[in-house]
This record gives C-alpha cells, sequence and structure tokens, in this order.
C-alpha cells in the first residue's frame, strides 16, 4: 500500500502535454503478477490526473475509459488532461496516458458539487456473511511457492474474502461438484492498512484499482474456469470500464462487491458489480468488458 500511495501521487510537468498544456503529471508503476502495467492502477493515476485540474469540492462521480495498449512496467506514464467544461455544478474532463509517445488508456470523468437531492439506492443481498465470517485469501494462499499465490498473500495492496470460494486454486465449488456453476460472486474487500486524511478523491481512485482485479471474475466462474487458466489456455485483458460512484467510500472499511456476468461472446464479456458499505449503503456501480478467449464447447 505504501507503493501504491507513492505511485498514486503524480508529479506535475510543465508545458509537456501535446500542445504545451500545464495539466501534464507523470507517475511510475507498482510491481504485479504481469509483466505489464496493471490496468486498475493506469485507471487510478488518470483520476488523480483529471482530479487535480477540478475546481476545489468537486468529486468524481462517473468515467468511462478504454485500455488501448499494453503498458511497461519499467518507463514512467506521462498523463495530460483536457478541460472539456466546468459549469455551475459539474466538470467534464479527458485524461490520456502515454509511454513512448503512445496512448494507453483514454478516460472521460465528471466532477460535480457535493448537492442535495432524492435518496434511493438498491438494498444489498440478506443473508450476506460478514467478512469475519469468510475465509482471506491471505489464510487460503500462504504458503504455497507459487509467484502469484505469494503476490496474492504477501503483496496485495487489498485482502479479498470470496462468499462461496475463490478462484484461486480451481473453479467454482459447484463445479468441482459436479454442479452447474454459479453465475454471480460476492467478494469482500479492504485496504491491508488505514489510509490516512479524508481525500475522496484518492478514496475514489483507490477503489478504481482495486476493483479492476476482481471484474471478470464472474465470467470465469461462470464458464467453470479458475485464474490457473487465465495467461495459459484462456487470454485475459480489460478493454473498457465505466464507474459510478453514488456516495463518499473509505477503501480501508470492508466493502462487499455483488457481481455478475451479463454476457460473453466473440472472445469478450461483460461483468457488473454493485458496491457496499457493511451497513449496506450503495456506494458505487461498475462495468467492465474485457476481452476473454474462452474455449467453445
Amino acid at each position: 500500500m505504501d507503493r501504491l500511495l507513492e505511485v498514486l501521487d503524480l508529479r506535475h510537468l510543465e508545458g509537456w502535454g501535446p500542445r504545451g498544456e500545464d495539466d501534464a503529471f507523470r507517475g511510475d508503476s507498482v510491481p504485479g503478477i504481469a509483466r505489464r502495467v496493471y490496468g486498475g492502477q493506469v485507471l487510478a493515476q488518470a483520476i488523480i490526473s483529471a482530479g487535480r485540474t477540478v475546481p476545489d469540492g468537486r468529486q468524481i462521480h462517473s468515467l468511462h475509459g478504454y485500455f488501448l495498449r499494453e503498458g511497461s512496467l519499467d518507463v514512467a506514464i506521462d498523463f495530460a488532461v483536457e478541460r472539456l467544461r466546468d459549469g455551475r455544478s459539474f466538470s467534464a474532463r479527458r485524461s490520456h496516458a502515454f509511454q513512448h509517445g503512445k496512448p494507453i488508456l483514454s478516460m472521460i470523468a465528471s466532477f460535480q458539487d457535493d448537492q442535495p437531492g432524492f435518496e434511493h439506492t438498491s438494498p444489498m443481498p440478506d443473508g450476506v456473511p460478514g467478512p469475519t465470517e469468510v475465509r482471506s485469501a491471505f489464510e487460503e494462499l500462504a504458503g504455497i511457492d507459487h509467484p502469484a499465490a505469494k503476490f496474492w498473500a504477501e503483496g496485495s495492496a487489498f485482502e479479498l474474502r470470496h462468499v462461496g470460494g475463490s478462484l484461486y486454486m480451481g473453479p467454482d465449488a459447484a463445479v468441482r461438484e459436479g454442479r452447474p456453476p454459479a453465475h454471480t460472486q460476492m467478494v469482500w474487500m479492504r485496504a491491508r492498512r488505514p489510509i490516512a486524511g479524508e481525500d475522496q478523491l484518492l478514496q475514489r481512485a483507490l477503489l478504481a484499482f482495486a476493483c479492476d482485479q476482481v471484474m471478470l471474475e464472474p465470467v470465469l466462474r461462470t464458464a467453470g474456469k479458475s485464474w490457473m487458466d487465465v495467461g495459459d489456455t484462456v487470454p485475459m485483458a480489460s478493454l473498457d470500464h465505466a464507474m459510478w460512484w453514488h456516495r463518499d467510500v473509505r477503501v480501508d472499511e470492508w466493502l462487499l462487491y455483488v457481481q455478475g456476468a451479463a454476457s460473453a461472446q466473440g472472445g469478450r464479456a461483460l461483468g457488473h458489480a454493485r458496491v457496499y458499505r457493511e451497513d449496506g449503503t450503495l456506494v458505487a456501480s461498475i462495468a467492465q468488458e474485457g476481452m476473454i478467449r474462452l474455449p467453445q464447447d
């Protein structure tokens, strides 16, 4: 987490942008289990870069981003922000991430002043076991001599607890028992340590970072696959990501991801999620399409 916070503290670049803009920033990358930059990291950095250019008090409430190219871990990432509009209540920004002069991500985001309005929220599912009742990935993967297991058990900035079992070591439990696989999943997630301060831009960027690692898991679960298949028999990568923040969030408190997979076809799949606080308050909604080349039956 310390390294992640350093990576999200972008450096300002004066006059770097394609047209000499001052709204330009540079950041590095966190290590991971893949040999490429983790998409959630670039998305979180794009959020930070855009948020630094909006009037004080306006919080990001939505984004849509496209992952265009793989990023290199050993090359800095530059961000150029376009100020599309500043209205009385809303601001719109476009942030582009570059390596070697080529875009690796393009994101458009909207920010809003805190305003009163009608309140409604979809309820959290009933009867969900609390995070203390669910086995942690740290326990599940501890002691396994494999780079991916060591990363999730020791190097991950977030702790995950899958209700009904994870996909780390094998497919959905129903598949192992000869039954049809589940089409949904629920995951408790929390930062490994407290995050100081009340900076909602940072908290919301960290939520974007965290969610990218589980968004396509329901597709694997539905297909009867596990993470052991990914990269070998099942190539997988994020294509685009849409996200809406409904209320303030803290990633150092337990959050429940209620997830599903709406569709898979043509080598693409769509995952979606609702994110709840432990008290049942809906804080965010997410959708992501990814390339996932599952073998045909």
